[in-house]
């Protein structure tokens, strides 16, 4: 880091402050064997798109079928591994969360394995473990082969749950003895609703604006199977690699902070409602066997039923939830009315106002204010509704909008983090299970839902430079002295006061 940010980083940092509600607190306020990490995903990280075997995916066909900002190249990272690996190092990260490409590792989505791309994985996981950092392997990030979904439609088809599963065997077979913590689903709500209510994702279906697709049936038919397959895969690895291995799965979900938009029977009725459809729409299966009540009841035989076999499968399959979380939304009624159109929204009957000062929906925005209180209320909800299982907070972060000086001095996604980090904290001492925090992103990506126009990264790539340098932002000095041991202090206006001592050589 250069003098200037030395200098911003120790004068901004610990001048006093006359904020009214101090609160204090460290990384050793944290239990023991909480982790704190960052994290990326294949698509959006790795790059090397066409090279060693790996065949299209999903998004691959998405966004070049739309003239889209693609991952062809993204961060390089399928060479720039071992580089990257150390600036983890430098962070001080105790884990990494990464995604495995389906179509690097089994090109054609079933049958042999690529061995280049078994190769690569087997080199980065040795490289993370050798370092100290744990890793934590997501197996499904929106990226299943595209030759599934040409072959049978993908994920609304239950064949993709043995394929899956196989594809899940071959990752607990080679990687396993380095992987302990294995998540299935990345996002699964969000996955689905993207992709098969809004059309706004791979694959792109919906009912409206789409070329094919129906948003009244595929987005429950998608989430059924994608809780089958994971409930599969999980059961696959109890029987077969737990033992010898020690690991665990889990299952992702992204979690917004409901409230109701007035304090009326109905808007709270109706915040219950987001809360069912949007977290009990996958946790009800995965804890209780079953969707919630409110589900069956709006939409009828549109959702499918479980079997009591496969009720069985699912409840209880997950060891952990991981929890994707930025935002949070105001909750109004919705007066039932029949417009001859159904899809996920008319069905949860409520709308929703994000808290941005951007009027769009926008959950990824820069303009987006701080909501922690949102965080710490997803955790609490989740320990009284079901049965406080353990957590994994897989990404939290703020992306910033701006030129290389803007994001080198990325002060709001500072203040961003240390009161979300303190709100994680707060809930942990109220006895959420909450083990580990996860920052998106390492560094700058390819971001799923806006190409290369957001940043969430603690490390900026110019991604106009052939080399694809990486550089520390503030939020990576912020992070790497929390992650040391430094102290930091809240304020009522969420300004960070550290003591921090970097040299001119630091990273």
């Amino acid at each position: 880091m250069d003098l200037v940010l030395s200098l911003i980083i120790t004068i901004s940092l610990v001048l006093p402050f006359t904020g009214r509600c101090n609160h204090v607190y460290s990384r050793s306020d944290f239990p023991e064997g909480f982790s704190f990490g960052s994290g990326a995903s294949s698509y959006q990280w790795e790059g090397a798109a066409d090279e060693d075997g790996r065949t299209p995916s999903i998004w691959d066909t998405y966004v070049h079928s739309r003239n889209l900002d693609n991952g062809d190249i993204a961060c390089d990272g399928y060479h720039k591994y071992k580089e990257d690996v150390q600036l983890m190092v430098e962070t001080g990260l105790d884990a990494f969360k990464f995604s495995i490409s389906w179509s690097r590792l089994i090109p054609n989505g079933r049958g042999p394995v690529n061995p280049k791309g078994l190769q690569f994985y087997k080199n980065f996981i040795q490289q993370l473990v050798t370092h100290g950092i744990e890793p934590h392997v997501t197996l499904y990030h929106y990226d299943h082969p595209q030759a599934l979904e040409d072959e049978y439609g993908g994920w609304l088809n239950r064949t993709i749950i043995k394929d899956f599963t196989a594809f899940a065997d071959v990752c607990f077979r080679e990687f396993g003895s380095h992987v302990k913590f294995w998540t299935t689903i990345n996002e699964a709500n969000i996955f689905t609703i993207g992709g098969y209510n809004d059309g706004i994702t791979p694959p792109g279906r919906c009912s409206r604006n789409c070329l094919s697709g129906n948003s009244s049936s595929e987005p429950y038919i998608v989430s059924h199977n994608l809780l089958l397959a994971h409930a599969s895969v999980s059961r696959l690895y109890r029987q077969k690699y737990k033992g010898m291995q020690g690991g665990s799965v889990g299952f992702g979900l992204f979690a917004i902070g409901f409230s109701p938009s007035t304090s009326s029977k109905d808007d709270e009725i109706a915040t219950q409602r987001a809360r069912d459809f949007y977290l009990g729409w996958t946790l009800g299966p995965l804890v209780y066997g079953d969707y919630p009540y409110v589900m069956r009841r709006t939409i009828g035989s549109r959702l499918p039923y479980f079997s009591e076999e496969e009720s069985e499968l699912v409840k209880g399959s997950s060891d952990f939830v991981g929890i994707t979380h930025y935002t949070a939304a105001i909750v109004t009624n919705v007066k039932p009315y029949f417009s001859g159109y159904s899809d996920f929204y008319s069905d949860t009957g409520i709308t929703l106002t994000y808290l941005c000062n951007d009027s769009s929906t926008g959950l990824l925005l820069d303009t987006c204010d701080d909501t922690p209180w949102a965080m710490e209320g997803v955790l609490e909800y989740i320990k009284q509704s079901y049965g406080n299982p353990p957590v994994y907070i897989l990404e939290n972060g703020k992306p910033i909008k701006g030129d290389f000086q803007l994001q080198e001095k990325d002060t709001p996604r500072i203040e961003y983090l240390q009161v979300y980090i303190a709100a994680v904290l707060k809930a942990v001492r109220n006895g959420s299970d909450t083990r580990g925090y996860f920052i998106w992103s390492l560094m700058d990506l390819y971001e799923l839902l806006d190409g290369y126009g957001s940043s969430f990264g603690l490390y900026y790539v110019n991604f106009t430079d052939p080399h694809l340098t990486r550089s520390p932002k503030l939020s990576a000095h912020w992070y790497s002295a929390f992650l040391k041991g430094e102290t930091t202090v809240l304020g009522s206006h969420g300004i960070a006061q550290l003591q921090i001592n970097f040299s001119s050589s630091s990273f």
